[in-house]
Formats: C-alpha cells, structure tokens, sequence
C-alpha cells in the first residue's frame, strides 16, 4: 500500500528528506502548503527501513495507508527495487 498524507498536513517539511524513494512533494496547488506522495514511488519505505520514516516523523501524524493503493509487502519490495534515483 502506499501512504498518502493528509489535508491537516501544516507543510513543515519533517517528512520530504526522509523518504528513500523521493515520493513526496510539495502540492501542485500552490496555495497550500501540504505535501502529497507519489503512489508510483512510495515503497512504504520497505527495502530500506522497518517502519515508514515519513510517518515516524510526522509531528501531527497525517499520513496513514492509501486504502486506494493496495500492496503487499512483496510488491512494495519489487517496487522498491524497481525504482532509479531521480
């Protein structure tokens, strides 16, 4: 499953140097100052670490699991290691 961060996301930037695939970005509305994740990219950090960093460092905990991208740990691997830096 990917993540997706929430709209009480208050853009504070704890979550963007964290993430080993470089998923997360800033909101293409420039009005506000969330950030969203790329599903495409977002391995849930499997590969990397044990537990998704961007959660673990989220101060107002707005990130959880995209119910509409539904993945297995296996997936989330061969995504992960399916994907080049940018």
């Amino acid at each position: 499953m990917a993540l997706i961060i929430m709209e009480d996301c208050i853009g504070c930037d704890a979550c963007l140097n964290e993430c080993p695939n470089e998923a997360i970005s800033n909101s293409a509305d420039t009005d506000l100052e969330i950030y969203f994740i790329n599903s495409n990219r977002c391995s849930e950090c499997v590969g990397s670490f044990k537990e998704s960093q961007c959660i673990d460092v989220c101060p107002v905990e707005c990130i959880t699991i995209d119910k509409n991208h539904i993945e297995f740990k296996e997936q989330l691997m061969e995504k992960f290691l399916s994907l080049k830096p940018l």
